[in-house]
């Protein structure tokens, strides 16, 4: 059955194309990405020195996606799905329990950042809870980043 937009043919101008620039507009994007949660990170632990209004040991959640960003983008999906030159070390199986392992890593730091968001500020009824968001704003854009570092590329402009 044939569609009925099937037949509508819309010209993108030349400067809109951009099928070859894929992996460098996605590497951009999930750098600036990656690049924003630290800095808010970094710049609300600066503005918040004492422990009372901001605890410096949330960073374990930002240290935690950023190891699930490297884990997540280690292996190519041709590991994964088996078309892989070389099997490595453990193949196939080993390539997806280490990409599992690391979107774990990812949705921990994401669902820690949460907790903290509204364990310790929302509910807590602090006046200043801008130190809480940014620890969500940190995690979030980090994850969303390691997403668009891995599925926003193609690997066949590789070869």
């Amino acid at each position: 059955m044939a569609g009925c937009f099937d037949n509508i043919n819309i010209n993108r101008p030349e400067w809109l194309d951009f099928s070859e620039k894929r992996n460098a507009i996605a590497s951009i994007i999930a750098g600036a990405m990656f690049f924003s949660g630290w800095w808010i990170i970094l710049d609300t632990a600066a503005c918040y020195p004492d422990t009372k209004d901001f605890d410096h040991a949330y960073h374990v959640c930002g240290v935690t996606g950023t190891i699930a960003l490297v884990m997540i983008n280690a292996v190519s999906n041709g590991q994964v799905r088996g078309d892989a030159y070389t099997t490595g070390c453990l193949g196939q199986r080993g390539a997806r329990v280490w990409l599992l392992i690391g979107f774990v890593f990812g949705f921990c730091s994401l669902i820690a950042s949460c907790w903290i968001l509204f364990g310790s500020y929302v509910f807590a009824d602090v006046p200043n809870q801008w130190p809480g968001v940014a620890v969500f704003l940190q995690n979030a854009l980090i994850f969303f980043g390691t997403l668009v570092f891995k599925f926003g590329r193609t690997e066949d402009l590789w070869g």
